[in-house]
């Protein structure tokens, strides 16, 4: 019998909410990994379903701000090794240009939302750090 080493991939898919004054939408999470930690709104990509699609599902799960999929913009694929301690996993960032007066509610995984600067959002879990940069990086062409 042979072992099998193949390490399942996760598929996942988060998002950069920004308002037009440049504060951008971070959630805290409510569980490991990461627990009190700021992150981005994100989660799996269910089955049948498409990155773009999760990411708005996602942010409207957990913070009631609801956006077309085809209002994402493609900010990059993060697949580094080591990303998430829970395994191999994948992720697409999307940045969501919302309008002023959006309002945001924790729901599902967050406990708390917040706006932030998002230039200066501050340590962040995951390496949503880096997807925060490429959004800055588009919001401010």
């Amino acid at each position: 019998m042979t072992e099998n080493t193949s390490e399942m991939v996760h598929y996942t898919a988060d998002v950069v909410a920004v308002r037009p004054d440049g504060r951008a939408l971070f959630i805290e999470r409510g569980w490991d990994p990461f627990k009190g930690h700021k992150a981005l709104p994100g989660g799996h990509v269910d089955p049948g379903e498409g990155p773009e699609q999760a990411a708005a599902r996602e942010l409207l799960e957990e913070t009631g701000v609801r956006v077309a999929p085809a209002d994402l913009t493609y900010l990059g694929r993060w697949d580094a090794p080591g990303r998430d301690p829970r395994g191999h996993y994948v992720t697409y960032a999307y940045m969501a240009r919302v309008p002023a007066d959006t309002t945001a509610q924790s729901g599902t995984d967050a406990v708390a939302v917040q706006w932030l600067p998002l230039e200066t959002p501050g340590s962040l879990a995951f390496d949503h750090g880096e997807i925060v940069q490429a959004a800055s990086r588009l919001a401010s062409r």
